[in-house]
Parts: structure tokens; sequence; C-alpha cells
């Protein structure tokens, strides 16, 4: 496991810098970049916004898979181990998140039982997690993790988080706990939505009660800035994708759109992605399901395959230039490419293509509906991958976290 410093912030952090910085640090889009990067060298996502049953779907996973993706909150690489591939590399470039990948991953392996592991990664106001922490995970973790873990926030702990609600935290926590209090303060208790029964009570919900937020002045205004959405871990180019698909460069429509899908799509009982962004926590056992990874089914194979990860502080580019050629299968992407430059996306697709097996394939999800690579990488890369288009269309009407606006599949020409 690659080492990280666990309290290095943005300004020490070259990786983040390196991807995220293109202006001039007085410019207003370098000033835009730098106030993102503040914010992202925190903790993010404590839970991955992307639905890996999908992700299985469209990979088609089997056990000689050899698979590198990036770890975000660590749910999706433990949903991917329930398929027992052979190895899975993850990177990320917040450190924050490689100390949460690997406590999942601890967690699994050294927690007693699956009700315990439920209690500790799920359940909120459960006391008793921080000592399981000391008692059965703290002595197995990496030093860097466990100095994380150890360490203080407030006066407090941070392991501790586990004691309250950690989906409540990190930027994407408090970005949606803003959202229920910006409704609140317009009358409306986003949590009710819970209540319903139905996909018809569902839609009755969201075109009385949340629809008309979006016409709020103050919605309006607020969704008009760039810096508004850095809580989603939009940063200043995404943004920019999802004003070019409105006719009045204003993103209120869009979020609308995506809210509405999240809302209206799917029944609340099979969404755990609705449950987070309506009652800040996972559903109890007569609510709704949990996340795919800490459904009872899959525990024995994800715990007995736990090994077969390593967590890498690094970006996608720098881990594959140091693998051998022909030695990967399957690539995940999350929405990464929408930060990039041209030169950036060149050379990550130049290290795909290097280190791709044929029938390997790239899965990635774009805030825009159209795939970002046409049209940005050389012909001789991109003639080696084929696009699924019809099957990234249904895969993207069918993505239960419904905040993106595309999901994309390309394969390996053998």
């Amino acid at each position: 496991m690659t080492e990280f410093a666990p309290d290095t912030g943005f300004r020490k952090n070259r990786k983040l810098k390196d991807a995220l910085l293109r202006h001039k640090a007085f410019s207003k889009d370098g000033f835009s970049e730098r106030l993102f990067g503040l914010l992202f060298s925190g903790l993010v996502y404590p839970q991955i916004w992307e639905d890996p049953d999908l992700d299985m779907q469209a990979m088609e996973l089997q056990p000689h898979h050899r698979i590198v993706t990036i770890g975000s909150g660590g749910c999706n690489m433990l949903a991917y181990l329930s398929k027992a591939p052979a190895s899975i590399d993850v990177v990320d470039l917040n450190p924050h998140h490689i100390a949460l990948n690997r406590l999942k991953l601890a967690a699994f392996k050294h927690l007693p039982r699956h009700t315990d592991l439920v209690r500790f990664l799920a359940m909120p106001n459960e006391r008793s997690n921080s000592q399981a922490f000391d008692h059965f995970l703290s002595p197995k973790l990496d030093e860097a993790s466990r100095t994380y873990w150890n360490g203080r926030k407030f006066g407090r702990r941070r392991v501790t988080v586990f004691d309250r609600n950690i989906y409540e935290t990190g930027l994407l926590g408090r970005f949606i706990g803003a959202a229920h209090l910006l409704a609140r303060l317009h009358g409306v208790d986003l949590k009710q939505m819970t209540k319903t029964r139905s996909i018809r009570e569902q839609r009755q919900f969201f075109e009385e009660q949340v629809a008309p937020l979006f016409e709020k002045p103050v919605v309006r205004w607020i969704t008009g800035r760039k810096s508004s959405l850095f809580g989603l871990g939009i940063p200043p180019q995404q943004y920019d994708e999802l004003a070019s698909l409105a006719a009045d460069q204003s993103i209120a429509p869009v979020l609308k759109h995506r809210l509405e899908k999240l809302a209206c799509h799917f029944p609340m009982r099979e969404n755990y992605f609705a449950w987070q962004a309506f009652a800040r926590r996972y559903a109890s056992d007569d609510e709704g399901p949990l996340p795919t990874y800490l459904k009872p089914e899959h525990y024995e194979v994800i715990r007995a395959n736990v090994d077969r990860v390593n967590v890498h502080h690094a970006s996608f580019t720098e881990l594959l230039a140091k693998e051998p050629a022909a030695s990967r299968d399957r690539y995940i992407l999350l929405d990464a490419q929408d930060w990039m430059t041209d030169q950036q996306l060149s050379d990550l697709w130049a290290e795909i293509t290097r280190t791709a097996r044929p029938g390997a394939r790239v899965i990635f999800r774009t805030a825009a509906e159209k795939s970002v690579i046409e049209g940005r990488l050389s012909p001789a890369v991109r003639n080696q991958w084929e696009y699924s288009e019809d099957k990234s269309r249904d895969m993207t009407a069918l993505d239960r976290s419904a905040i993106y606006g595309g999901f994309h599949i390309y394969g390996k020409k053998a």
C-alpha cells in the first residue's frame, strides 16, 4: 500500500494541484480552482455516488479480471469484491479517501460479524463504534491510517464520527445538510420523502414540495455560482459542462431534472442513494436497502477477498505508468475525466491502452450527456477502442444515483 500524508492540505498536495489547476491564481477561473481545491482537500465523499450494480453489469466481472478504479468513498471497490476478481488497485488523490478506503477494508477483515460491520459503517448514533475501532481495527491498520483516525479535529478523534453519523460529514454530507436547511426555511421537510410508499407518492411529493424550490430567487441565485456546487464535488470545469446544457446558462433546471430522476424514477425501497439525499442516512431493515457491499449475501465473499485490494495515493495515470503492458482488464474512471485537460486525457488513455488486455473495458460517467473523450484523443489511441453507444444510453437511464448526464462504456478491440 502506497503511503500517504494524512494531514496534507491543498497547498502541499501536489497530486491534486496538478490535476486541478489550469489558470493563474489571481484570475477569476484560477480563484475558483483554488477555492475548490481547498474544499476538496478534506473528506469529500463518505459514500461514493456511482451505482456499483450498474458498474458490475457493464463490466461483466470475471474471476481472472484485474481492476483499476478510483476510490472515492470506498463503497464500490468493496462491491466489486463480491465478484471475487483477481485484483483491485484503488487510486485517489485525496488522502482522506485513502484513509477511509483502508478503514472499510479493515472493518470487513477484522470486525467479528456482519452485524458489527453494518453497525460500524451504516448505523448512526452507535456510541460503541469508536470502541470497536480501538479493539478490533486500530491494531491492524497501517501506521498512516491509524494516525489519521486517531488524530483530532475540533478536539475529538476523527474516528468518533462513526459514533455519530459519518454521512452527515464530508463536503458532500455538509452540502446535503445545507440543502435540507434551505428547504426547511421555505417550509419543506425533505425527510418526508422517506414516508412515501409508491412511485406515485414520490412523484407527488417531488412535484408539490421539491420542484417549486428551484424557482425560489435565492435558489436560482445560489445555483448560478460555481462555488455553490463545490459541495457536490463539482469542480469549475464540470459546472461549465452542466451550464452548457441550459439555454440561460443556469444550472437550476439541470439540477431539478437530475433530482427528479433520483426522487421519482426508482422506488425508495430500492434506492439507497435517495435515502442518503432525503434522510441523510441509510434505511433500516424494514424501510429499504443497504448499499450493495453491506448486504448480508455478499459478506463472506467480500471478507474472503479483502487482501486482493491495494490502495494507492496516486493518480490513475501515475499508477498505470508503473505497470506492465497488457496487465489489466477493467478500468473505472468515475467522472474524473471531466476535470482533465486534453494533455491529461491523452496521457491517461495512452497508459490505459498500453496496459489493457484484449477485451478490456473502460467505464466512466460525465456531468453532461456526451462522452468527453470523443475528438480529444489521437487516432492511434482512439481507434483501438469501441464505444458501446446503445448500451451506454441504456445504462445512463438505469443509474440510481441519478446525478450524472452520461454513463459510457468502451471496449478494447482484439
